[in-house]
């Protein structure tokens, strides 16, 4: 049997597609071009707004080969990363509401909505159990702590997704709960004895395959007690080979998370961690550096006897099934004006109220906008949100540096603090809190009472250990800034 060909290495790769507010996907087209020319297998998009991805989804299925994987980290709903779709709560904010059919409902519009446009892999759920506040990763992106109900979350939000004929992904196998460094900056350890790891953070991994789960994402974290050579979970034959496809019985796809990423690239380029991942088990490789030297790589790893060819074409073979099973974009079931007026108030309904109640807001509400994020180089919404929504509902809200008499209501802080990648930390920093009560005591100083609103997880703003009204809003999307907005004016 011959060896795979560089078109059949090429269809393992995915890169990232990455939008800009300047210049949209322009940026994108000399990698869009090379990646069609080569055969790669898909694309992660990242950013767009809603006709602009429908449309650059379509035409990269006209002009490529074969059927496309095009997929997208959509935890948050559609609009988490696509202006014009709907943005939800995290799922913890979801789960906090005790409410198995709203977590259902939310899987199922955001499958529908990127269906219509063209995305047919949501790279989510998150399967991670949320076990330490230490974790610079995890945070409201989790369904919780208790590894058997978030096995049956995991379950529901899978089959509502992929009733839409969406590919769902597990991820980040074999479990990020217990990192205390970021990938995203460092090379990480999680030294669990692999009883815990098993019993624990295993299983919604578990449920999501019984669940019939189309894909499972790697983490790039290395766990010695699952495998003694230390390396990530991407390029550890033993976790994937022996752990998830012959122990847990997965044949479905493995795909690696960025593979650019500090945590599995140190000490090696990403075309070497390329082949070494492949080699371990992964199909389909997310983010694979430079194209032409990565499969020059491959090539040459296939020639050398390095990866095996047979397990080149297994990989060549899965990929191929999931795009052609995955539900073409049409009208076919395109979410209904009920579906997006329900998603838009589930924002409303996971707000969550501390040291209540919320005074009234005066005929002028001046906000403070603290940013303890505003470091972390990653796409942010903008900071207009609260204000927006409070104009809207007929409220002269302002944003300002400082309280000041031209409004004798309540002063609201806002404050932008989450767990996001790359950000390294579990805490607030010294300056951020510093900020807040300088803010503060300036407030008091004018007699005027204080509204702390959370941005982000909330054990961020309880960091702060302030006794005021607190509203905690779950994420710094604009869909939660708005519906804080619209909280502040909530008459209760």
């Amino acid at each position: 049997m011959s060896e795979p060909s560089r078109s059949d290495l090429a269809q393992l790769l995915l890169p990232i597609i990455r939008w800009t507010p300047e210049r949209g996907f322009a940026d994108a087209r000399p990698l869009i071009d090379e990646a069609l020319e080569l055969g790669v297998g898909g694309f992660q998009l990242v950013g767009g707004e809603q006709d602009g991805v429908r449309a650059l989804a379509k035409e990269l299925q006209l002009k490529s080969r074969h059927p496309l994987l095009i997929a997208a980290e959509l935890e948050r709903g559609a609009g988490q990363q696509f202006a014009g779709a709907t943005g939800l709560p995290p799922l913890a904010a979801i789960t906090a509401m005790g409410d198995i059919e709203a977590l259902r409902r939310a899987a199922r519009l955001t499958a529908r909505e990127a269906r219509t446009m063209g995305v047919n892999w949501n790279l989510a759920p998150v399967c991670d159990l949320d076990l330490l506040g230490e974790n610079p990763l995890i945070g409201a992106r989790a369904l919780g702590s208790d590894a058997r109900k978030v096995a049956q979350l995991v379950t529901a939000w899978i089959e509502a997704c992929q009733a839409e004929g969406v590919l769902a992904c597990a991820k980040h196998f074999p479990g990020i709960a217990r990192v205390l460094r970021d990938v995203h900056l460092d090379a990480t350890t999680v030294d669990t004895p692999a009883d815990q790891l098993k019993e624990l953070d295993l299983h919604p991994f578990r449920a999501a395959i019984s669940g019939g789960v189309a894909s499972v994402m790697t983490s790039h974290v290395a766990y010695p007690a699952l495998d003694s050579a230390r390396v990530p979970a991407t390029l550890s034959r033993e976790i994937l080979q022996w752990l998830l496809r012959q122990q847990l019985k997965f044949d479905n796809l493995i795909v690696s998370d960025a593979m650019t990423l500090p945590g599995v690239s140190e000490g090696r380029t990403v075309a070497e961690a390329c082949v070494l991942a492949l080699r371990a088990g992964c199909d389909v490789l997310l983010s694979p550096g430079e194209l032409s030297p990565t499969l020059d790589a491959l090539q040459a790893a296939v020639q050398d006897g390095t990866l095996d060819p047979e397990r080149v074409r297994q990989s060549v073979r899965r990929r191929l099934k999931w795009a052609q099973w995955a539900s073409p974009p049409n009208d076919w079931r395109r979410p209904s004006g009920a579906d997006t007026a329900w998603g838009a108030l589930l924002a409303d309904k996971v707000l969550q109220i501390e040291h209540g109640p919320v005074p009234a807001m005066g005929t002028v509400t001046e906000v403070a906008i603290v940013d303890d994020d505003e470091s972390v180089d990653v796409r942010r919404p903008d900071r207009t949100g609260i204000v927006d929504a409070m104009r809207l509902a007929g409220n002269d809200a302002r944003i300002v540096s400082a309280p000041t008499t031209a409004s004798g209501g309540p002063f609201i802080i806002a404050l932008f603090a989450d767990y996001l990648p790359g950000k390294g930390r579990h805490l607030l920093r010294e300056e951020t809190v510093a900020q807040v009560q300088a803010l503060a005591s300036k407030a008091e100083a004018l007699q005027r009472s204080v509204v702390l609103v959370g941005l982000g997880d909330p054990r961020w703003v309880r960091q702060l250990a302030m006794p005021c009204p607190t509203i905690l809003a779950w994420s710094g999307d604009r869909v939660m800034q708005q519906a804080a907005g619209r909280g502040l004016l909530r008459k209760r």
